[in-house]
């Protein structure tokens, strides 16, 4: 991925001046089923040209009130340890610019610790969207493995909601009934068992700190079907805008920042569309509840041709 990646084939903005930074992270070490992570960045924003400018659940065209930069990726460097290469992820993304909407696409899930690390140094909530708990202390050899993030940003202080799992190990089960850091809601009793609301309202209730983490096999494999580890199961498109819906509808939430990961492109494309699309969802709700459309139309959009 060469330094002109774009998001909808929109100028770069400069990065002190952007109100969306995003990363590519096209990370896998640690991968234990499906390869592929390492293209899903540059397929994803590939795809981003077939997207419309205009937002339709907010309602607008976001980019006409806002600019994004879609930074170099942040390449992988086969001769740093793990422990190395994610002190240098963290590095990097402490030194971007905070007050911006920061998007990590990834990539495998355990650079998420390195990136809350960045972004929210101090206790919050990460809301974890996921078909796996993703809670092992270490995993084949590794404490850097993407089975292991949540034991991660649990040791980093934060309180972990999280929402979609159907794939648990039973160290893990046991782990989240003596952790009141946990929240956990299982995708059968939000499917089959009538917690889908309650789920919502513990979304909308989230205060302080938050970091949004979103690994795409938490969908329904049969709506998503290119990722890693995919199961059975799983959250709709619709659903899972709900959850962004109940995110933002809290006008003053201090999101640090998201990430996008575990996406193994396929040769159908709908994966990637899908994802693409949902990084535009996050984009315009997020600029929504903070009032960009109320802001002059100097967006990345105004500096393109579109029609």
């Amino acid at each position: 991925m060469s330094d002109t990646s774009q998001f909808l084939a929109m100028p770069n903005a400069p990065v002190d001046g952007a109100n969306i930074l995003l990363l590519p992270i096209p990370l896998e070490r640690t991968v234990s089923f499906k390869p592929g992570t390492a293209d899903a960045p540059r397929a994803i924003l590939e795809t981003t040209e077939q997207l419309e400018f205009y937002e339709e659940d907010a309602g607008w065209s976001p980019f006409k009130h806002m600019q994004i930069s879609v930074l170099p990726e942040f390449a992988d460097d086969k001769s740093q340890s793990d422990a190395e290469l994610h002190a240098r992820l963290t590095s990097h993304v402490a030194s971007l610019p905070a007050d911006n909407l920061f998007i990590g696409l990834g990539g495998e899930h355990s650079l998420t610790p390195s990136l809350v690390e960045a972004r929210m140094p101090e206790p919050g909530t990460v809301l974890f969207l996921d078909a796996h708990a993703d809670m092992r202390s270490s995993y084949e050899g590794s404490k850097y493995s993407h089975a292991c993030p949540v034991s991660r940003l649990l040791a980093q202080g934060h309180k972990i909601v999280m929402a979609g799992i159907r794939s648990i190990y039973e160290s893990e089960v046991e782990r989240v009934a003596k952790d009141p850091n946990i929240t956990l809601f299982l995708d059968w009793d939000l499917q089959g068992k009538g917690q889908w609301e309650s789920f919502l309202q513990k979304v909308n209730s989230l205060e302080g700190p938050v970091y949004l983490s979103i690994d795409m096999d938490v969908f329904n494999p049969a709506e998503v079907p290119g990722v890693g580890t995919p199961q059975p199961g799983g959250f709709s498109w619709y659903q899972l805008i709900e959850v962004l819906e109940s995110l933002f509808s809290r006008k003053k939430i201090d999101l640090r920042g998201v990430d996008v990961v575990e996406l193994v492109p396929e040769t159908s494309r709908v994966s990637e569309m899908t994802t693409a699309k949902l990084l535009l969802k996050i984009i315009s709700f997020w600029g929504s509840a903070n009032e960009f459309g109320l802001k002059p139309q100097n967006g990345s959009q105004m500096q393109i041709g579109y029609e």
